[in-house]
């Protein structure tokens, strides 16, 4: 668990220490990693994905706040089977702790990474965290959960907390 809790320290960390680069370099303008196609810009998102709900900066908090007690829970509970499916939520963690920071303190959401070639929503760190996280979990719902379960169940001497990877 107190692993699990130093990697969520260390994502928000990158993401905080992105975004205040971003604030510090990126208000005086874009720069065009590669011109037409990638770019680093400053947005300030008041919204969720896609700039979706503007200005509703307490709903946020108290969605991510269930989703943050909600992982919590099944990490605690020792309902993921596999590392992959820790690792999944420590990832949304991460990523939902990074924007919820954001969101508490400046009551916007600091974006950066703008795909200029297919006009992609600005995106940050933390997206990416939820992001790949989500999918992760996606994977180990759909693929790992029954195996390790089954894996379980056929190995019923094997101590409470051990993992099967995949």
């Amino acid at each position: 668990m107190i692993l699990g809790i130093l990697c969520v320290l260390c994502g928000v960390l990158l993401d905080q220490v992105v975004k205040y680069w971003a604030v510090q370099t990126l208000t005086a303008g874009a720069i065009a990693i590669i011109p037409g196609v990638f770019e680093l810009t400053y947005v300030e998102n008041r919204g969720a994905a896609f700039s979706l709900l503007q200005n509703q900066v307490w709903l946020f908090v108290i969605i991510t706040c269930v989703v943050l007690c909600a992982i919590f829970f099944c990490l605690y509970k020792r309902m993921m089977r596999t590392r992959l499916g820790v690792c999944a939520l420590l990832l949304v963690a991460s990523g939902a702790v990074g924007n919820l920071i954001d969101r508490v303190v400046r009551g916007y959401v600091v974006d950066l990474f703008y795909f200029r070639l297919i006009d992609f929503p600005v995106f940050n760190v933390a997206d990416v965290f939820v992001v790949c996280g989500g999918i992760l979990f996606v994977y180990y719902v759909l693929v790992q959960h029954d195996r390790a379960m089954a894996r379980e169940k056929a190995e019923p001497d094997k101590p409470d907390g051990e993992e099967a990877d995949e």
